[in-house]
């Protein structure tokens, strides 16, 4: 069985909506797709808005300065969530490769992806209050990211002749 395969079957046993978006049509060549409302990308539209909705409550409260914050079953709960979602991006970036899609979201869903487990570090790490805000600031940031780039409406491809 080669690895492409194995990779499939594994990602797609994990979350339904995983192989609802997996079969979907490849892309037409030089036509924007939204995705927007495909469960997959919808589900981590949803989960990312939740979790940056926690930590500008954290933000806001100043909880996470707190003695043991990331000890504590709110943290513990929310990084778990945060892990999970940075593997649901992953699998939506081999999901659009895997289609064909030749946009910058499969790029970026990428990078989101790979972040998600740094920023966390670096809330966890930061060694003052003022480092700490600044962390959350950036983990917050990220996962609005994450919704804004898979709602905002695809544009052509600035190559293809259409006038912008």
């Amino acid at each position: 069985m080669s690895c492409g395969i194995a990779l499939s079957l594994a990602l797609m046993m994990g979350d339904p909506n995983v192989v609802l978006a997996a079969a979907q049509p490849p892309a037409v060549v030089g036509a924007p797709v939204s995705v927007a409302t495909e469960p997959l990308f919808m589900d981590i539209v949803t989960r990312s808005s939740g979790l940056k909705a926690v930590v500008d409550a954290w933000k806001a409260d100043g909880s996470a300065d707190a003695s043991g914050f990331f000890a504590g079953a709110d943290y513990t709960a929310f990084k778990s969530r945060a892990v999970a979602l940075s593997t649901t991006d992953m699998q939506a970036h081999l999901i659009l490769k895997e289609r064909g899609t030749d946009g910058d979201l499969k790029c970026i869903l990428r990078g989101i992806s790979e972040d998600i487990p740094k920023k966390l570090e670096a809330v966890e790490t930061a060694a003052t209050p003022a480092a700490r805000a600044v962390a959350l600031e950036e983990l917050s940031y990220l996962l609005n990211d994450n919704v804004e780039v898979i709602t905002t409406p695809p544009q052509p491809d600035a190559q293809s002749g259409v006038p912008g």
